[in-house]
């Protein structure tokens, strides 16, 4: 797991929006994509459902943002 692609996966699950995510990092959509694919084949499960145009996590979504924020809080102040 790359904690790029953690960093990513935090800002998509906030947004709930793969195009204002991808504005907000100044990276493609695409790009996003492949990173949310990477992090589903790691974890074997999906994390996200899509809703329309938007998209809104699974359970297993869910508990990976609530333990990502503190692991990248404690890397960003070893920092």
């Amino acid at each position: 797991m790359d904690l790029r692609d953690l960093f990513y996966f935090e800002t998509i699950a906030e947004l709930g929006h793969l195009g204002q995510a991808a504005e907000k990092l100044n990276r493609s959509q695409p790009a996003l994509s492949k990173c949310i694919q990477r992090l589903e084949e790691s974890l074997g499960t999906r994390l996200f459902m899509r809703e329309g145009r938007r998209i809104k996590l699974t359970p297993v979504g869910e508990l990976l943002l609530a333990r990502s924020k503190p692991l990248r809080q404690s890397i960003e102040d070893t920092r």
